[in-house]
Order: C-alpha cells, then sequence, then structure tokens
C-alpha cells in the first residue's frame, strides 16, 4: 500500500483514498465510530468529498492509531503555555521520511545539492517536533559541511550565509518566523543565491503578523523577490511549500478539499472556507484531517492558508492571523 501511495498518480487519486479510508474504518476504532455517528460508513461513501474527516482536535484527547502498533515515535504539537498539545502516533518513520525527502525533491531538486540551514530555536527546546525531525534529516541527507542547526547564534549564522554566497552554494535557510525576523532585523544583508523559507510560528514572541506583512520584511532585509513557506503539521505525515506569494503546492499524495464553516459536511473542490486535508501517506494514522486553517483553494489544486478560524487554539507553525 505505501509504495502504491508514493507511485500514485492524478487519475487514481480518488480510488486509492477510497481504498484507504475502507481500510483505516476497518482498523481504526476511534475513527469508525466517528465516522457511524455522522453516517459515513463505507457502504454510502463513493467519492472523497464524501469521506468523513476526522476533527483535528481528538489529536490532543485520543491515541488515533489504525492497526495496533507502538509507535516509533509520538510528535507533539506545539502550543501556548497551559494548552493541550495534540499527539501524533507514528508507526515507521520511514514512511514520513520517504514522503518528505520525495516532496523536497519534487520542488527543490536533490537534497545533495543544498546547504540546509535550520533557524527553529522554540522547537528544539523539544524532543518530539516533527518539524526538527524533518529538517535534521535533511541536514543529514544534505552532506554539505555547514548544514546544520543555528539555534541562537545569529553572527555564526550569517558568516555562513556569506559564504555560501561568495561560492555561489545554492542554500536553504529553513526558519520558524518569529526568529527569521529577529535575524533580519540584526544582520539584513543581500542573499542571490539562499532560499528563506517560513513555517509559521510567533510562539507569542512577537505582535502577530499577517503572512505579506512577514514576506515583506524578510524580502526587504535580503533583497529578496520571494519567500518561500512550508505548510504542514504535527498530524500529517506530509508538507505542502510556496515557492512564493503564500500560494501552496502539495505532493501527489496531498490534498486539499475546503468545507463550509457553517456546515462541515459541505465540501468543495475549490473557493474559501475551511481547511480538510487528504494525507495518503498518513496511512497509520488517520488521512483524512479537518483542521482549523481558514483557507482558499484554486481549481489547479494550489491553496492559500489565511489564518486560524475563531476559536480555535493557536499553535505551533500556525500561530498566523488573518
Amino acid at each position: 500500500m505505501v509504495n502504491k501511495i508514493f507511485g500514485i498518480i492524478p487519475e487514481n487519486f480518488e480510488s486509492t483514498a477510497l481504498e484507504v479510508f475502507r481500510f483505516q474504518y476497518e482498523q481504526n476504532p476511534f475513527y469508525a465510530e466517528y465516522a457511524k455517528a455522522i453516517g459515513k460508513t463505507p457502504e454510502c461513501v463513493h467519492s472523497v468529498t464524501e469521506i468523513p474527516f476526522l476533527p483535528i482536535r481528538f489529536f490532543k484527547s485520543t491515541s488515533i492509531k489504525t492497526t495496533a502498533f507502538e509507535p516509533q515515535a509520538i510528535f507533539e504539537s506545539s502550543g501556548t503555555t497551559g494548552s493541550v498539545n495534540s499527539r501524533h502516533y507514528v508507526k515507521d518513520l520511514k514512511i514520513y521520511e520517504e514522503s518528505f525527502t520525495k516532496t523536497f525533491h519534487k520542488f527543490y531538486g536533490s537534497i545533495k545539492d543544498w546547504c540546509i540551514l535550520g533557524l527553529l530555536p522554540s522547537y528544539l527546546e523539544r524532543d518530539n517536533s516533527s518539524l526538527v525531525y524533518m529538517v535534521k534529516k535533511l541536514i543529514e541527507q544534505s552532506t554539505h559541511s555547514d548544514s546544520g542547526f543555528y539555534l541562537n547564534d545569529f553572527e555564526k549564522l550569517s558568516n555562513v550565509l556569506k559564504r555560501q554566497e561568495q561560492v555561489g552554494q545554492k542554500t536553504l535557510l529553513i526558519g520558524v518566523t518569529f526568529a527569521l525576523l529577529d535575524f533580519a532585523e540584526q544582520f539584513a544583508h543581500p542573499l542571490k543565491h539562499t532560499i528563506i523559507m517560513e513555517t509559521g510560528g510567533m510562539k507569542g514572541r512577537r505582535e502577530e503578523m499577517i503572512r505579506e506583512e512577514v514576506h515583506a520584511e524578510l524580502k526587504k532585509a535580503f533583497g529578496l523577490s520571494k519567500i518561500h513557506s512550508e505548510y504542514g503539521m504535527t498530524e500529517l505525515l506530509s508538507q505542502a511549500y510556496s515557492v512564493g506569494d503564500g500560494i501552496f503546492q502539495s505532493p501527489e499524495w496531498m490534498r486539499i478539499l475546503i468545507r463550509d464553516e457553517e456546515d462541515p459536511f459541505q465540501i468543495k473542490n475549490a473557493g474559501s472556507g475551511v481547511v480538510n486535508v487528504i494525507d495518503l501517506a498518513n496511512i497509520y494514522s488517520c488521512s483524512f484531517i479537518a483542521t482549523d486553517d481558514a483557507g482558499r483553494l484554486y481549481e489547479d489544486g494550489s491553496f492559500e492558508i489565511l489564518g486560524r478560524i475563531d476559536g480555535s487554539d493557536m499553535r505551533g507553525c500556525s500561530l498566523m492571523v488573518v
């Protein structure tokens, strides 16, 4: 099944998604009970828009597992002080690694061609962050001697960036938003061979800003025309990327749908509303998740994240508001 998922072609997405739904209905007791409660059993589900999407809040209170297993890892979301965090029980880390490696290659080519620099201070303070795990593995795969995490050592990071710029080395600086803004204020200098990628997240360190404001400050500080973005979450095993302007694209095994904010069972293939995610790589958890992110979906499958819906928890990589 895993090989089928990562080799999927668009024409087979719906049939594969329905196959995954039936598998998770049979092997995930909590998901099955939820599906039954809302009248979405396999007998009456014939398209992706009819599949039941599990509200993301259940990851805070329940072990969402498809099949019985001892997890190789338990990823936990970050959050505000006193909040209850989500927990994602991961059966097989190799699936996560294959997902983010193939996705990186799709958008950016071979990891070995890149110097990967991580600026994720708040996440490095925890040992159960899916984002840190991903960046750590990308750093290892890059094999570049300067690839690594730079925590709060902005001067060292600046020197590394200047050195890579001098030799024309393709470099990716991936960072949490507040840290990138702090770095930009202290060490602004033009970059020509470096991509800056923000993952969201103010973590209460700064006044909340919309994405356009964040990108404008970073572009000005580093002389860049585009700022890239990553869209992922603890509860998933796949990410979408934006190569500029906040427009995200997904890998072939991930798809975004939009639900109506007033009627969560009204699912649309385009338009504005609240984001539902299909992540087929998340086969041993739940591949169909109703998030708390407001978004806009375009006809070609690309999408924007507009903020958080009213009353949802502010957390992790999504601490951006409209």
